[in-house]
């Protein structure tokens, strides 16, 4: 879905100016005349950005700024004045407009002001939904979706949100089934409270009863200190196990009864431990296929299947991609600190476009990686390569390489005869002597490493006796023995 930008202004010519140029940027233009009209429009209907004329009859545009903040509608606005002045420009500012142009405003200027109000945006929501995530407060409205398949597991989440059933996410890898978990709980009488996320692909099999049931000190081998577990750190709130599909036989087992008793067997413990949690499952396969083949307890699978659910892929929800690629965009680039402060009408169309086997976390990555090799403020379809191989109907023209200067034509001279030369290492020394082929005895092999060290440190035998490793003295007495006494004035002159 195009990005729309509302025009709000009494004069006919500056309207049409402004749609013009608004289309020619790629964006979708709404154009109405009066205040009170842009104010019914962003009730209703919505728009990524208000282009607001300041003196119109009726409501003006400080008062469309006012209703705007009063009634909670927190869509970035650019103000347009005729005469530019100081006064009129601060207080739009004051009342919450992201920017100003001077009418008539140029295509360029008024661009680049819609690309950044855009990103302000995005990024405000942006940071807001992940302190929102952080504090355990991530709601359904974080999930804002334009599909019918995502609306519909949205508002059975709602429902499931309202009591503490039992929840199984299905769907594939990628899809958001944790970001879907979270808001189950900021949407619940458990708001605010633990979140704790458990991986059971990813646990050890011989770690998964201590990881979620926790263990006493000494209870086994490595066991240092005492663990209080999963299920213990999300008591009060939720705990989230992600693909359970993964969880061998026998945890299933303790899980079973962990679940129908309230109550977790500590390893090593001499007691159980009361837990009151929420519990929301995830997996992306099919677990009815895994009872049938024996990898997972019937009893186990009842229990937990109690209000399944299943995310959509995203090449099924394709309404969603443009949402998430601003979004993904806008925070890598502050992350990052690059200035992309929009997508190409033609990159989006390619995005949108291509299946996306991976799901959401594959365009996530995606995102991260144009952003991180962008030279310019507007992402291209050139930031996407790989993406544009596979979709028909978009190419990637690679430059060529640069072509290498023609070397001068000649006829080399006929090789007689191939010598060859044996490079050898002048700091190596051979262990075996040439006329024999035997190993060199120590005296010998002794000998040439205290020569070699004399004439490499240039006779200074303080740091000959350093590097070798042996005293002065004893220095002295080897050189004596071998015949290779130093002269002690080099040493003096160095």
């Amino acid at each position: 879905m195009s990005t729309t930008i509302l025009i709000v202004d009494d004069d006919p010519v500056q309207r049409r100016l402004a749609e013009a140029a608004v289309r020619r940027f790629g964006f979708n233009a709404r154009v109405v005349e009066t205040g009170a009209d842009a104010l019914t429009v962003l009730k209703t209907e919505g728009a990524d950005v208000v282009l607001l004329d300041l003196v119109m009859p009726g409501l003006d545009g400080l008062g469309v700024l006012a209703e705007m903040r009063s009634s909670g509608l927190d869509t970035p606005v650019i103000v347009q004045t005729s005469n530019g002045s100081i006064d009129a420009v601060v207080n739009a500012m004051r009342a919450g407009a992201v920017d100003f142009v001077v009418k008539p405003a140029g295509a360029e200027r008024l661009q680049v002001s819609i690309k950044n109000a855009l990103r302000v945006d995005v990024l405000e929501e942006e940071v807001r939904r992940m302190r929102r995530r952080a504090s355990g407060v991530l709601t359904f409205k974080d999930l804002t979706s334009k599909s019918p398949d995502m609306e519909r597991v949205i508002r059975l989440a709602e429902r499931a949100a309202k009591s503490n059933i039992p929840v199984l996410i299905e769907g594939e890898s990628g899809v958001g089934k944790e970001v879907l978990a979270r808001a189950i709980q900021g949407s619940g009488d458990r708001r605010g409270k633990a979140f704790v996320t458990v991986n059971c692909g990813a646990i050890p099999e011989n770690l998964v009863e201590s990881t979620l049931f926790g263990h006493e000190k000494g209870a086994f081998t490595g066991a240092t200190e005492k663990h209080a577990g999963k299920f213990v750190e999300a008591s009060g709130g939720t705990l989230f196990l992600d693909e359970i599909g993964e969880l061998p036989l026998d945890a299933q087992v303790k899980l079973l009864r962990a679940l129908q008793e309230g109550e977790v067997d500590p390893v090593g413990g001499k007691r159980s431990v009361r837990v009151d949690i929420r519990l929301v499952s995830a997996t992306n396969r099919s677990l009815l296929d895994l009872v049938k083949q024996g990898k997972f307890r019937e009893d186990l699978y009842y229990r937990l299947n109690v209000f399944p659910m299943t995310l959509p892929p995203l090449r099924a929800r394709r309404e969603d991609i443009p949402d998430l690629v601003r979004s993904f965009c806008a925070r890598f680039s502050a992350e990052e600190g690059k200035r992309v402060r929009a997508i190409a009408p033609e990159a989006m169309a390619l995005l949108t476009r291509y299946p996306w086997p991976g799901n959401v976390r594959q365009l996530e990555n995606a995102l991260f990686r144009a952003v991180v090799l962008a030279d310019g403020d507007e992402l291209t379809v050139a930031e996407f390569p790989q993406i544009a191989a596979q979709v028909e109907g978009f190419d990637v023209r690679i430059p060529a390489a640069p072509t290498q200067p023609q070397m001068p034509a000649y006829a080399p001279e006929p090789v007689r005869e191939i010598v060859r030369v044996e490079v050898r290492d002048p700091h190596a020394m051979s262990l075996v002597t040439e006329e024999t082929g035997e190993m060199k005895t120590m005296e010998v092999l002794e000998a040439e490493i205290i020569r070699f060290a004399l004439q490499f440190y240039r006779q200074r035998m303080s740091e000959v006796s350093r590097r070798l490793g042996i005293g002065r003295s004893t220095l002295y007495r080897k050189l004596k023995d071998l015949g290779l006494e130093g002269d002690e004035k080099a040493e003096d002159a160095a």
